[in-house]
């Protein structure tokens, strides 16, 4: 099962373990899912809040 946090520091912490972070981009909302090799993190931002997010993340980021 996914995990939804909502904490954007330790949403980034989390990144340096992960495999990949994937982005989902919709009208007002974009969520961050970010794959560790046990669980599946995810983040839900607004489009302006989640570009500073994006540039502060430690693993590689797929569009998708």
């Amino acid at each position: 099962m996914p995990v939804e946090t909502k904490d954007v520091e330790r949403f980034v912490s989390l990144s340096e373990s992960a495999n990949v972070c994937q982005i989902k981009r919709a009208k007002d909302v974009v969520k961050l899912k970010l794959r560790t090799p046990k669980t599946l993190y995810t983040l839900k931002l607004e489009p302006t809040e989640a570009e500073e997010v994006i540039k502060k993340l430690k693993c590689q980021v797929a569009e998708g």
